[in-house]
């Protein structure tokens, strides 16, 4: 929801009205109705737009029993779209235009504001490899079983075999290069702009052919048989999508498979939720198809292209059941306005995903195209049944 000109006295009218279009009550009974707390809310909202409405929730001015359910009603009614832009939003685009948000001296603000709050969150909230992706939900009942089903996913799509050198682009605490090197014998070497990831990734792939590296993707020298990058694309920026596959294709052998695994966006835009980008994740932005074929075009023939976005839903909410439910165990380190955001963050995304607002994309892409053609080696297949990422993991603090 986005900024009106209406008088105080109106406000909860126009926003009954407008929650009304999408089948959403004021102080109503079902799961995705809302119960206002603070009368101020109705003002409040129609003049901050989204920026205020996970504000207010955070402040506790409004709740919901299903707030997934709320943020996927009000996205398919589109009411995102129904309002003029507030000045908070045309400034926020206004800046990503004339600025590059995603610069390497910025590079690792992410790391620091986001990854960085604490080992003992994403321990709690992840499935047992610390995969902090979208899981691949085929066959599998559980958020450990999808989230190894994706690993292998992708370890299929990339048709990784013994002895392979594999550079993994946003390593994160080294689910994916753990995973690779174990089961298919490869030696990783993995970059994130996270001090704790870093440091959690080497002790749980010690004893590894892996190697974990601090740095930003501008400063790879390296060649590699394959490359890939698993949730790190939202990080670039649309003023370096070009300079990161420019990269990729300078540390990609002449033979070599690059996945790419990314949130993407159903339209191009140079701004962002200014909610999201304040309290969760600083200066991101979600590519659009043309975005991604424009900055790969003369670099890379596109060899595959697969979309399950609605996956990204259910592992959402697993994460949500296993924040909500260890919420006890970290609530020392975090306070109530920290849950509150957090919850927001977790059922407001999985929201837009069943909206279809937002999608998950796999692209695969050759140098130079695959001989005879390109296919998912042993994609779906299962996991190794050797393999369960369930061996020893470092203390988390």
């Amino acid at each position: 929801m986005r900024v009106f000109d209406v008088p105080k006295k109106d406000a909860r009218q126009v926003v009954a009205q407008l929650l009304a279009t999408a089948d959403v009550q004021i102080d109503g009974a079902r799961p995705w109705d809302i119960r206002v707390r603070r009368p101020h809310f109705f003002e409040r909202v129609l003049a901050g737009g989204s920026l205020a409405l996970g504000e207010s929730y955070m402040d506790g001015w409004w709740d919901c029993a299903a707030l997934d359910q709320f943020i996927d009603r009000i996205l398919r009614a589109r009411l995102d779209k129904e309002a003029r832009l507030s000045g908070k939003v045309l400034w926020a685009g206004v800046r990503a235009r004339l600025m590059n948000l995603q610069r390497r001296a910025k590079a690792f603000d992410i790391g620091r504001q986001h990854y960085d709050i604490g080992n003992r969150l994403f321990a709690v909230m992840l499935d047992k490899g610390m995969n902090y992706s979208c899981a691949f939900w085929d066959h599998a009942a559980t958020l450990d079983a999808a989230q190894i089903r994706k690993l292998d996913l992708i370890c299929g799509k990339l048709g990784l075999q013994s002895g392979m050198t594999v550079l993994d682009i946003g390593c994160g605490w080294g689910g994916f290069a753990r995973y690779a090197a174990e089961t298919y014998g490869v030696e990783v070497t993995g970059i994130t702009v996270s001090r704790r990831q870093a440091e959690y990734a080497r002790t749980y792939c010690r004893d590894l052919p892996v190697r974990i590296e601090l740095q930003d993707y501008r400063s790879l020298k390296e060649t590699f048989d394959r490359i890939v990058s698993i949730g790190m694309f939202e990080h670039v920026g649309g003023k370096n999508y070009r300079t990161f596959m420019k990269v990729v294709h300078r540390c990609l052998k002449a033979d070599g498979l690059f996945l790419l695994h990314t949130i993407g966006a159903n339209t191009t835009t140079r701004s962002t939720d200014p909610w999201m980008d304040r309290y969760i994740f600083p200066n991101y932005l979600l590519p659009s198809a043309a975005q991604i074929a424009a900055a790969a075009e003369g670099l890379f023939v596109l060899e595959d292209w697969h979309s399950f976005g609605a996956h990204y839903d259910t592992t959402l909410m697993a994460w949500h059941r296993n924040f909500t439910s260890g919420w006890h165990q970290i609530r020392d380190a975090y306070d109530e306005r920290f849950f509150r955001m957090w919850t927001y963050y977790l059922l407001s995304c999985a929201g837009s995903f069943r909206a279809r607002v937002n999608q998950l994309w796999q692209l695969v892409f050759s140098k130079t195209g695959v001989r005879g053609g390109y296919r998912r080696l042993g994609a779906g297949a299962g996991p190794s049944p050797l393999v369960s990422q369930d061996s020893p993991k470092p203390a988390v603090t």
